[in-house]
């Protein structure tokens, strides 16, 4: 360390206006200081600065002798390999000189400067803003735009560097990642990726940069008008490096969640890619098996995702690709089982999907599945094969197949479930399944254990997507079974004050299938539901529903229909006229809805012979 000590005074003095010792000295203690960095970095970079170097290096970057630049270049960049350097650098203002050199016409020079500017930005706020006010990351991008085409080692080896820099320049912030996009560097790097494929070093570092970009919403579209998806998809074929694979994997993630690049994806034959991946890791113990085996099935399902992506590789329910996803339902792997759940429910997504894959026998698959995981209990498996049976109900002529299927009867096993994800698919398939189907719904409705735990769900405040369904599934059972039977399990239930309490949500579908349920309910025992009608102040509800301008006709005309059939109970009926609802409805006989005006005559004739 002496040395340098004797370096650092010596390149002072050489610097100072009042000696011009020559050239010589100052190049020798620029050598000299590279060789300290390069045998103790950290402990030379905090001798440098310590002894007040970093002010010298801008006057260094600019003298007359050209040979020095480079290395003075080079030691900014080795200096900025610490984190504590880096903020220095910055206020000793080596950016604009820095940014100056990238107009260079010598190749080491841009070399040596571009690593330095990387160094600096890394993980640095001060850094990234000083080569921002500089303007530093459009003259580097526009370097790669021109330089791209050359496939010399020594221009490949400027090219990573310039890449590195601006993905140091630009990592986890959105607003330089945004400003690197409208400069236009995506079709720039993807052709570079294509051209440079062989160059180890240059592809990983457009890899990163693509993985940081693709985060972006605004890159996809730019992404999209290149060629991404056929270049991404050659690279992934040659690499037999599970480190290399990951690496596309990232790239690949972010930008399938684009639509358009999906199909492209697809067309580009990724998905026979992913396939390989999980025939050679299905078996696979290690590690980086488990992982692949993870990105790919579940990359497989992302691509399902897209309405066409999905549709072209269903072919009909023909496709190999569907029919090789189908066989990981009955897999013992956990991850395939998942991912086969998954894509079927993916592939459901159209009344024609659904009819064909319930009349080629999908269903057993599924019911298979879930009655394999009723005691091994994988939530996420439940989820996933739940998901794929509600869709797979949607179409009405799937309904009473999948009910003659047993599928109803496999799906309370999972009633006792504590999992709300779980919960709130059980509810949706099953209301998916009785809708119009009065015996299922009758025999449901007519469960005590059900509607105990519908009633019991209602009150899950905690998890709002389970307390909805809830609530529609029991609105549902009444409205579909239109069973006195199920009336009288619901209100033995304790599930009429939360019929009630829907009629006032603030999605008028689920108000209107409470009212409708109401309205069954009065029908068809209000002797029955009297005590819990008065209880859960469902005549106050009412008179706010048709008191409050911005309910919709529908709820209007059914709080009256309800208003109606709750005038044969003395208690209601004395409620509704202390209420004074002849005036609010006298008013509706002007609603502009035809319907709700003419249901306003009926019921204030009704209202006005029982006053």
């Amino acid at each position: 360390m002496d040395n340098l000590s004797d370096a650092l005074e010596k390149l002072k003095l050489s610097s100072s206006a009042a000696d011009r010792t020559g050239d010589g000295v100052t190049e020798s203690c620029v050598d000299c200081l590279l060789k300290a960095l390069a045998h103790n970095n950290t402990e030379a970079s905090i001798k440098m600065r310590d002894m007040g170097v970093l002010s010298l290096l801008p006057v260094l970057l600019t003298g007359p002798q050209s040979s020095c630049t480079p290395k003075v270049a080079n030691i900014i960049a080795e200096l900025a390999k610490n984190e504590f350097m880096r903020s220095p650098c910055v206020e000793a203002g080596l950016i604009p000189p820095l940014v100056l050199l990238l107009s260079s016409l010598d190749q080491e020079v841009l070399l040596q400067t571009g690593r330095a500017l990387g160094n600096i930005c890394y993980d640095s706020h001060e850094g990234r803003t000083a080569v921002d006010q500089e303007g530093g990351a459009q003259i580097v991008a526009n370097h790669i735009k021109s330089l791209y085409l050359d496939t010399e080692p020594a221009n490949q080896k400027l090219l990573t560097v310039f890449c590195g820099m601006l993905m140091n320049y630009s990592n986890d912030n959105d607003s330089l990642q945004a400003q690197l996009i409208s400069m236009g560097v995506i079709p720039t790097l993807v052709k570079l990726l294509g051209l440079h494929s062989h160059n180890t070093a240059l592809t990983d570092m457009c890899l990163i940069a693509f993985g940081n970009l693709a985060e972006l919403e605004s890159s996809k579209e730019q992404f999209a008008s290149t060629n991404i998806a056929e270049e991404l998809v050659q690279l992934f074929k040659k690499q037999s490096e599970h480190e290399k694979k990951e690496m596309i994997f990232e790239v690949l993630a972010p930008l399938a969640e684009n639509d358009v690049i999906k199909l492209q994806l697809v067309e580009a034959g990724l998905v026979e890619c992913l396939l390989d991946v999980v025939a050679q890791t299905v078996d696979g113990d290690r590690e980086e098996d488990v992982a692949q085996l993870k990105t790919a099935s579940d990359l497989m399902v992302l691509l399902l995702l897209g309405d066409e992506s999905m549709q072209k590789l269903f072919e009909g329910g023909k496709g190999s690709v569907f029919q090789r996803v189908l066989s990981w339902v009955p897999s013992h792997n956990h991850q395939l089982q998942l991912a086969g759940a998954l894509a079927i429910a993916n592939f459901a997504r159209n009344d024609g999907n659904c009819i064909h894959m319930v009349d080629t026998g999908i269903v057993q698959k599924l019911l298979d599945l879930l009655d394999r995981h009723v005691d091994e209990g994988n939530v996420t498996v439940q989820h996933a094969a739940l998901s794929a049976l509600r869709n797979l109900a949607i179409p009405v002529v799937n309904k009473s197949k999948m009910l003659s299927a047993g599928v109803s009867d496999v799906v309370l096993k999972f009633l006792q479930s504590e999992m709300p994800p779980v919960q709130f698919k059980l509810l949706g398939t099953l209301r998916m399944l009785i809708d119009t189907q009065a015996e299922a719904a009758d025999q449901l409705g007519t469960n005590g254990k059900l509607v105990e735990r519908l009633v019991e769900w209602c009150e899950a405040k905690d998890h709002a997507g389970v307390m909805g369904e809830s609530n529609r599934l029991l609105s549902a059972l009444i409205r579909h079974s239109k069973s006195k039977d199920v009336v009288r399990t619901v209100i033995q239930g304790g599930g009429v004050k939360h019929l009630v309490t829907m009629a006032t949500s603030e999605h008028m579908i689920m108000q209107n299938e409470a009212l409708v349920a109401l309205g069954l309910i009065a029908a068809l025992d209000l002797v029955a539901a009297e005590k819990d009608f008065v209880g859960s102040s469902l005549v106050p509800v009412l008179h706010k529903l048709l008191s409050d301008e911005r309910s919709a006709p529908e709820i209007k005309y059914n709080s009256m229909i309800l208003v109606c059939s709750v005038m044969g109970s003395e208690p209601l009926s004395r409620e509704v006229q202390g209420l004074a609802f002849i005036d609010v409805v006298s008013r509706l006989r002007a609603h502009d809805n035809k319907t709700v005006s003419h249901q306003a005559s009926l019921t204030e004739q009704r209202l006005t012979a029982q006053s």
